[in-house]
């Protein structure tokens, strides 16, 4: 789908822990107290600078509640500020002080707002799978849940210097 998509690329993010899935061996140096690596997502900014700069948007909700757990400061400290830097835009739906206004939206991807892709992951944050669902197929509750997210999420920068740690 990031081959194709025209216009868009959402994704909603609800676990605290996904280090099963992704560089694992990014998390553990950031757990041993290891600097970040220059290097760090390099492959994944490649892909969304090729998107932003040819006008696409990337971005993503995480509803999240503090205190954070280890993979959130990582995800977060590592993976968020660095991305940034190459379009992505980030927003957090705080949970802390209210309740989860999206408990069973489950995380997926949506793009150009017609093609949901579900995800499965475990429950100590392995990915199991996702699934591109047809155009059109029960999209109206994907798009639903990411305008909820929005409405009620904050930008990434502001709840950080808030919150970051």
């Amino acid at each position: 789908m990031f081959d194709s998509f025209r216009t868009e690329a959402f994704r909603l993010e609800t676990l605290d822990d996904y280090s099963r899935s992704g560089n694992v061996d990014a998390y553990q140096s950031f757990l041993d107290g290891q600097p970040k690596p220059d290097d760090y997502n390099a492959d994944w900014l490649d892909e969304i600078r090729s998107h932003t700069s040819a006008g696409r948007r990337v971005y993503r909700v995480h509803v999240l509640a503090r205190p954070l757990t280890p993979y959130l400061r990582f995800e977060l400290g590592w993976g968020y500020l660095t991305n940034a830097t190459a379009g992505e835009e980030f927003f957090i739906l705080d949970t802390t002080e209210r309740p989860n206004p999206l408990p069973d939206a489950g995380d997926f991807w949506l793009f150009d707002s017609t093609t949901p892709a579900p995800m499965t992951y475990t429950h100590d944050g392995r990915f199991v799978s996702a699934h591109v669902l047809p155009d059109g197929h029960a999209v109206e509750q994907y798009v639903a849940a990411r305008d909820a997210a929005l409405a009620q999420a904050v930008p990434f920068a502001d709840w950080w210097s808030k919150y970051g740690e």
